[in-house]
C-alpha cells in the first residue's frame, strides 16, 4: 500500500510505502521524523504509479495549476518532455567540437573497464539492496567503491527518497 503523506513542518509531500508496517517516516525535505500513526494520508493505493499521479495533482493543486496539470495525460507524460527538452549530450559534445565516441569511450574505460557502466543513480540504488545495513553510511561507502563521489553519493539518496523511490525509516534505507 502506499500512501501519499505531508510533512507538518515544511508542507513537503511525499510517498511513504507500507505506513502502518514503520513506526516513523522522516521526511526527505527536512528530515523531521514522523511517527507514521499520526501522519495524515492524502491518498492511498496499491499502484505506486496511482499514488505518485495523486501526488503530483495535490502538488499541480497546491501551486494553483490544477489547468495545466489536466492538459497532461500522466505524469510520466511530464517526465518524457524533461527527457526530451533541450539537447542529448552526443549533440551538445559534437556542436563543443568533440568527439563524442572519444568522450563516451573514455568515461567508460575511467569508471571501470571499456563497456558502459552503471548510472550513479542505478549504483545508488544497488547499494540500498545489496548492503547488509543499508544505513547512510554504508549506502554511501558502497556507492563510493563503485566510483561515485562521497557527496554525489548522498545526494542522490537524499534525491531518490524526496522522488520516491527510495523510502527510509529509523535511519535505513529500501528501494520502493
Amino acid at each position: 500500500m502506499y500512501a501519499v503523506v505531508g510533512c507538518t513542518d515544511c508542507a513537503n509531500v511525499w510517498l511513504v510505502h507500507d505506513l502502518r508496517s514503520n513506526e516513523t517516516a522522516n521526511c526527505p525535505r527536512c528530515g523531521r521524523t514522523h511517527q507514521t500513526a499520526k501522519l495524515n494520508a492524502f491518498y492511498t493505493s496499491e499502484d505506486r504509479e496511482e499514488a505518485r499521479e495523486a501526488r503530483a495533482a495535490l502538488l499541480a493543486r497546491k501551486r494553483g495549476e490544477s489547468e495545466a496539470f489536466a492538459k497532461v495525460a500522466h505524469v510520466a507524460d511530464l517526465e518524457r518532455a524533461v527527457e526530451d527538452a533541450g539537447i542529448d549530450d552526443r549533440e551538445y559534445l559534437e556542436a563543443s567540437g568533440l568527439d563524442a565516441d572519444a568522450v563516451f569511450e573514455a568515461g567508460a574505460t575511467a569508471t571501470g573497464g571499456g563497456s558502459p557502466s552503471r548510472s550513479r543513480d542505478e549504483i545508488v540504488r544497488d547499494a540500498v539492496r545489496e548492503t547488509e545495513e543499508p544505513t547512510e553510511a554504508a549506502i554511501v561507502a558502497y556507492a563510493t567503491d563503485h566510483g561515485v563521489p562521497k557527496k554525489a553519493a548522498r545526494d542522490l539518496l537524499m534525491k531518490l527518497t524526496r522522488r520516491g523511490e527510495l523510502s527510509e525509516s529509523g535511519g535505513r534505507y529500501r528501494v520502493l
